[in-house]
């Protein structure tokens, strides 16, 4: 059987700034609930002890809502670099495979335009660029500017969150000391694909309330991330 061109099978993929416009008005009212979000992630970093310039830097260098929440219940000190670091890289590695679902497009455009365009990958764009593709788009600036949106969405929020947080002096007043545990509880609402995902999710709480009590810091969230992960994998494998 022979295999058609990428350009074949999906059409010949361009990068032009009409992309980059239609993705960003298409990812507006998605940036809005970005925005939202971002404010709660301010409040609670400075809650952690994060300085504005660390919530900058943080928001934007890092720009994942998930990663930076994850890393905020990390954030004791002396800093724990290693648990820090290897958590954001086994979150992270599903870009990975997002990446790999553009590489029919994105293969076709020039590695500059790229590089520059995957930067702001984020869960939410990746949704949002891989349906224009499926309804025949081939603008491959489209995720830029979606990703442009959300960037912009997500700096701002988190920068204003972390400077109207001085004016709101106990947060626990107004529920936002739970606000990270609301946040990861509706994740979880959203990932819930069926019964077959209480095991790793079983699995994974099971281990970090075991190494809670074992390991010092944070590690019992890595210990339960990795748990569940593998516990997911080999779920799937039978």
């Amino acid at each position: 059987m022979t295999t058609l061109p990428a350009e074949e099978r999906h059409g010949q993929a361009r990068f032009t700034l009409a992309g980059v416009l239609l993705g960003a008005r298409r990812c507006l009212p998605v940036a809005v609930s970005v925005f939202a979000y971002g404010l709660v992630f301010g409040v609670l970093a400075r809650q952690s002890g994060l300085s504005l310039w660390e919530v900058l830097l943080m928001s934007a260098f890092v720009y994942s809502g998930t990663v930076q929440l994850l890393v905020l219940s990390l954030w004791t000190y002396p800093l724990p670099v290693g648990a820090i670091l290897l958590t954001t890289l086994i979150v992270s590695l599903r870009n990975l495979l997002m990446g790999t679902a553009l590489s029919p497009w994105f293969s076709q455009i020039r590695r500059w335009e790229a590089a520059v365009a995957l930067f702001f990958l984020a869960d939410e764009n990746w949704a949002l660029t891989m349906d224009e593709f499926a309804r025949g788009g081939n603008d491959a600036a489209f995720l830029l500017g979606s990703g442009l949106a959300l960037y912009v969405a997500w700096l701002s929020s988190t920068l204003l969150g972390r400077l109207a947080s001085g004016i709101v002096p106990d947060p626990a007043r107004f529920g936002l000391d739970f606000a990270f545990t609301a946040v990861f509880l509706a994740l979880l609402v959203g990932l819930w694909k069926g019964k077959s995902d209480l095991l790793p999710w079983i699995v994974a709480a099971a281990v970090s309330l075991i190494t809670a009590h074992l390991l010092p810091d944070k590690w019992y969230i890595l210990c339960g991330a990795l748990a569940g992960s593998l516990a997911g994998v080999i779920r799937d494998a039978r």
